[in-house]
C-alpha cells in the first residue's frame, strides 16, 4: 500500500507522522544506465539525467528509516498544530521512497480561489505545493538513491554534503606548491575561489595516479590548448598563475577537460565529463 509520510522538526523519538494513506504522490520515476550518472560535483547533468549513489543503505548519511521494513499502521497521523514544522515529505510507493524537501516558500496561507466543480475561495487555509518530480528517489530493491542537486538534499540525509568535497587550505598550499605551478606575488590561497577548492580537490585525486612520465606529457597537454590563456616557461616547465580564471584553466587540463573535435579540428573544452 502506498503511503505519503512527513518528517517533522524537533521530534526525536517518533519523527515521521503519516500524511496520506493508499496515495500515490508522484508519478513513477523511471531511470536507465544512459541518464543515471555516478555522482561528480563537477558534472553538469543534462537535463533528464540524475545523479546515483550505489549501496546507499552502506552510508553513513542514510535514513535508518530506509534500512528496516515498517508497518504503516505504526505511524501517528500528523496533526494541524505540526504542519508548518514539516522538513520534507517521504512518499513510499511501492517499495520505493520518494522525498520532496519543504521550503517556507511552497507553504501558501493567503485567500485562494480553489476550482473544482465549483469555484470556492478557501481563507488562510494551509497548502503545501508538491513538486512535479522528486528531489530523490531511493530504490530500496536496488539499494540506489538518485537526485539532481546535492545541496537540495542535504538537509534530509544528513552528512550527504561530504561528497562535495572542497581541498582544505591546507590541501590548497600544497598544490600551489607543485612544481609546474609558479605563483605570483599577489595571488596565494586565500583568493582561491569556492569552485577553484573543489577542482583543486579532483585535481589532487588525479595527480595521485599520474606517472612523473605522464605528468611531463600533462604539461605538454595543457599548454598546447591554454597557451593563450595561462603562460608556460618551457625551461622552468612552469605555468604562471596570476589569477584564480588561470588557476581553473590548469585545473581542467589537469582532468583532461580539452579535447580537439575530429571533424573540423576544433578545439573545445568539455563543460563536464561522464566516463563511457
Amino acid at each position: 500500500m502506498n503511503n505519503v509520510f512527513a518528517k517533522v522538526k524537533k521530534l526525536r523519538k517518533n519523527p515521521y507522522c503519516k500524511l496520506l494513506s493508499d496515495f500515490t504522490l508522484y508519478p513513477p520515476v523511471v531511470v536507465t544506465d544512459g541518464n543515471c550518472v555516478v555522482y561528480n560535483p563537477d558534472h553538469n547533468l543534462d537535463e533528464e539525467a540524475w545523479f546515483k549513489i550505489e549501496a546507499f543503505s552502506e552510508q553513513s548519511y542514510c535514513l535508518d528509516i530506509l534500512k528496516v521494513d515498517f508497518d504503516s499502521k505504526e505511524f501517528l497521523v500528523l496533526t494541524k498544530p505540526q504542519f508548518s514544522s514539516i522538513a520534507y515529505i517521504m512518499s513510499v510507493q511501492d517499495s520505493d521512497f520518494y522525498f520532496q524537501k519543504v521550503t517556507p516558500s511552497q507553504m501558501i496561507r493567503k485567500k485562494t480561489l480553489s476550482f473544482g466543480d465549483a469555484v470556492v475561495v478557501e481563507n488562510n487555509e494551509n497548502r503545501l505545493v508538491i513538486n512535479e518530480f522528486p528531489d530523490a528517489v531511493y530504490f530500496k530493491g536496488d539499494d540506489r538513491l538518485i537526485f539532481r542537486d546535492l545541496a537540495t538534499i542535504s538537509s534530509i540525509f544528513q552528512g550527504i554534503d561530504i561528497l562535495f568535497k572542497e581541498a582544505t587550505k591546507e590541501e590548497v598550499t600544497q598544490f600551489l606548491s607543485e612544481t609546474f605551478i609558479s605563483l605570483s606575488q599577489g595571488y596565494d590561497v586565500n583568493k582561491v575561489s569556492k569552485p577553484n577548492r573543489k577542482r583543486v580537490a579532483l585535481a589532487m585525486d588525479t595527480l595521485a595516479t599520474l606517472s612523473p612520465a605522464e605528468k611531463a606529457e600533462m604539461l605538454v597537454y595543457i599548454n598546447d590548448y591554454c597557451r593563450e590563456k595561462v603562460s608556460f616557461d618551457l625551461e622552468s616547465e612552469t605555468f604562471a598563475i596570476n589569477n584564480d580564471d588561470e588557476l581553473k584553466y590548469l585545473l581542467y587540463g589537469i582532468e583532461q577537460r580539452f579535447y580537439t573535435t575530429p571533424f573540423g579540428q576544433e578545439k573545445r573544452l568539455a563543460n563536464s565529463v561522464q566516463a563511457i
